[in-house]
């Protein structure tokens, strides 16, 4: 197991999910902690499993109040050496009926919350010449998937951007590291959003039988460590994470696979 004892690690959606998982992963291994999120209770319940973390709550999307909270955290730990973009939101609701607003709030959520966090850590990360910038994006990041136009569009911005982050500040000795889950058993089918906005609810998710969230930290730990830039995350094998390597091999294969799953809907 690596030792990470000294290293300081600031991971947002860490109430729950894959969040949750790495939080306890990295605390067995020595990891301070930061954990952040919406809900203060439940933050409050991971931090008791993780000796010497520090709850910040706060909601993503409040750009307005991030440079306030990235002081105040950077105050009390010396310096993030770990950023762990992980809160976000999924969709499940078809192009044609979804609200614009629920296309803003899937931007709003899953880009530029952590585009707009990492800008207001990584000048502490380059001036002191290391750092790791961990984005949490998806195999829909990589592939068009029905039901999740929205959440397609934000997961593949974030892709992009954290690709074109690489690339710069590699110079600085900052790493940007892209994770791309296939099926995590989380709570973020139940969690997604529906055309309306509201959630979907608890029901049938192909997600709910993914790997559990303790199989997908320690995954995306050995990912880190072993500074590999884009990270699978899944069960071997399976059917979602065969997409990564089909997109690559065959584009137009991999387009007809998702056409033949999307919903037939007469209009």
């Amino acid at each position: 197991m690596t030792d990470l004892t000294g290293t300081t690690i600031w991971i947002t959606g860490a109430s729950s999910g894959i969040g949750k998982g790495l939080a306890l992963a990295l605390a067995q291994r020595g990891a301070r902690l930061v954990l952040s999120g919406r809900n203060q209770a439940a933050l409050d319940a991971v931090a008791a499993e993780c000796p010497g973390s520090i709850v910040e709550a706060f909601e993503v999307t409040d750009l307005d109040a991030l440079p306030a909270i990235v002081s105040r955290v950077e105050a009390a730990t010396g310096g993030i050496d770990w950023l762990v973009n992980n809160a976000g939101i999924s969709q499940r609701s078809l192009g044609l009926d979804t609200d614009f607003q629920v296309y803003r709030t899937l931007m709003e959520v899953d880009f530029f919350a952590p585009l707009r966090l990492t800008q207001l850590v990584l000048p502490a990360m380059v001036q002191r010449g290391q750092g790791r910038i961990i984005n949490n994006a998806s195999v829909a990041g990589k592939v068009g998937s029905p039901l999740r136009t929205g959440y397609c569009a934000a997961k593949h911005a974030l892709v992009g951007w954290s690709d074109a982050l690489r690339a710069e500040i590699a110079q600085y000795g900052v790493q940007v590291h892209v994770l791309t889950p296939g099926f995590v058993a989380t709570g973020i089918g139940a969690n997604a959003l529906t055309a309306d906005g509201s959630q979907k609810g608890a029901g049938d998710d192909p997600v709910d039988g993914g790997i559990s969230i303790h199989e997908a930290a320690e995954q995306i730990i050995a990912g880190v460590v072993g500074n590999v830039p884009e990270i699978p995350v899944g069960r071997d094998g399976a059917a979602e994470m065969q997409l990564l390597g089909l997109k690559r091999q065959d584009p137009d294969a991999c387009f007809q696979l998702m056409a033949s799953m999307a919903p037939k809907v007469a209009r």
